[in-house]
C-alpha cells in the first residue's frame, strides 16, 4: 500500500486548547491568520505547479464531533458541511463564525437514535440546490428551503433499490446530463454490517437519472465511500474505505449510456472522499491523516497533512482554495490549481 514519505514541508503545530469534541464551535476566521495545522509533502516537482511553496493547511473552525462532505455553496458565498454525529450541516463563510445552519440534516424520525445519523457527502444539483447523503433517512435527497431561511424539509430523491432500502448513502456526485452516482456502505446504519435493520446484502455504487430510474452499477466493492468524476466525465473514481479487504481508488470507464464499464486499480490506497482539479488530478481524503494528491496516471505527488483523520475535501472560492474536514476540524489551503466546475 502507497503511504506518505517523511519529509514535510511547511510543517505547523496545532495550537495548543483546542476544544474537546461537543463543545462551542471555535472560529479562527477572524485572526489576523487563521491557525496552521500540518503541512504540506512533496514527492513529484510537478506538485510545485500545483501547490505553492509557502501554503499549508490552516484551522478555520474546531470543536466538531467528525466532519464531513463540504460544498462550497456561491449562493451563500461560504461552505457547508456536515457533523454527522449531531445530525448537522454547519455554514462557514470568511469574517464570521462556524455556525448550525441546518438540523436535522440526515435522519428526522421522531424516535431518537444513536449512531452516525446525520448528512453525510454533500453537493449541489444542476440547478444549484442542496443535495444530501443522509444517513439516518438512508436516501438521497434534495433541501426544500430557502439558503437564507433553510429548515429541515426535504424531497426524497430516491431510498430504496428493488423495494429494498439502502444501508446509508454516503457520497455523491452529479453528471452533467442530471444523473447522480452515489456510494452506499453501511456506516451511517448503527449496528453497522451486523444491523438487523440492514436490508440489501451488497455495499453497491449507483446511479439515479432524472426521471427517477435507479440501478446498480458496482456490487464488488466491500466499502464503496468516495466518488468523483474526471473533468471530461469519461472516467468514475470510487474510493473504497475497507482497509482490511479492498484498500483501493477504482476508476470505471463511463459509457455514452452511463453504465459503467469493467473497473481497474486506479491506486492502492484506503480512501474517503475525493475532489478533482481541472488538470485531473485527484485529491484523495483519508490516508495517513491527510489527503493524497495523484495524478491523472496514478502517481503520487505529494499530500496535504493534516495530522487529523481525514474524510473529504472539495474546492471553493474562486477554485483554488481547497476545504478538507478532518475529525473535529473545517481546514483550508490556497492551491494554484483550480477545481473542476470553476
Amino acid at each position: 500500500m502507497n503511504t506518505f514519505p517523511i519529509s514535510i514541508v511547511a510543517c505547523a503545530c496545532v495550537l495548543a486548547g483546542s476544544f474537546a469534541r461537543g463543545a462551542e464551535i471555535v472560529d479562527q476566521a477572524n485572526a489576523s491568520r487563521p491557525a496552521p495545522i500540518g503541512g504540506v509533502e512533496r514527492v513529484d516537482p510537478r506538485l510545485d505547479a500545483l501547490v505553492p511553496l509557502d501554503a499549508v493547511p490552516e484551522i478555520l473552525a474546531e470543536g466538531h464531533e467528525w466532519t464531513e462532505g463540504p460544498v462550497w455553496v456561491p449562493a451563500l458565498g461560504g461552505v457547508l458541511y456536515s457533523d454527522i454525529p449531531n445530525n448537522a450541516v454547519y455554514l462557514w463563510r470568511d469574517g464570521e463564525a462556524a455556525s448550525i445552519w441546518l438540523q436535522p440534516s440526515g435522519y428526522t424520525g421522531a424516535v431518537a437514535r444513536g449512531g452516525e445519523s446525520g448528512s453525510n457527502g454533500l453537493t449541489l444539483d444542476r440547478g444549484g440546490r442542496l443535495v444530501l447523503a443522509q444517513h439516518g433517512d438512508r436516501r438521497l435527497a434534495r433541501l426544500d428551503a430557502p439558503w437564507e431561511a433553510p429548515e429541515a424539509t426535504f424531497a426524497t430523491l430516491v431510498g430504496d433499490f428493488e423495494g429494498m432500502r439502502f444501508n446509508s448513502p454516503n457520497d455523491v456526485v452529479q453528471r452533467s446530463n442530471g444523473d447522480f452516482y452515489f456510494t452506499d456502505p453501511p456506516y451511517g446504519l448503527e449496528r453497522g454490517m451486523d444491523d438487523p435493520a440492514k436490508e440489501l446484502d451488497l455495499q453497491g455504487v449507483y446511479r439515479l437519472t432524472p426521471n427517477g430510474e435507479v440501478s446498480l452499477l458496482v456490487d464488488d466493492l466491500s466499502r464503496p465511500n468516495g466518488i468523483a468524476f474526471s473533468p471530461d466525465e469519461s472516467i468514475l473514481y470510487v474510493a473504497s474505505s475497507d482497509g482490511r479487504n479492498q484498500p483501493v481508488v477504482m476508476a470505471y470507464e463511463v459509457a455514452p449510456d452511463g453504465s459503467l464499464g469493467g473497473g481497474r486499480v486506479f491506486y492502492e490506497s484506503w480512501g474517503d472522499g475525493m475532489a478533482v482539479d481541472q488538470q485531473g488530478n485527484l485529491y484523495i481524503a483519508g490516508p495517513q491523516n491527510g489527503v493524497l494528491i495523484v495524478s491523472p496516471d496514478g502517481e503520487h505527488m505529494g499530500s496535504i497533512v493534516t495530522t487529523q483523520s481525514t474524510s473529504n475535501c472539495a474546492f471553493g472560492d474562486d477554485g483554488s482554495t481547497l476545504y478538507i474536514t478532518a475529525d473535529m476540524y473545517l481546514l483550508r489551503i490556497r492551491l494554484t490549481a483550480k477545481g473542476v466546475g470553476f
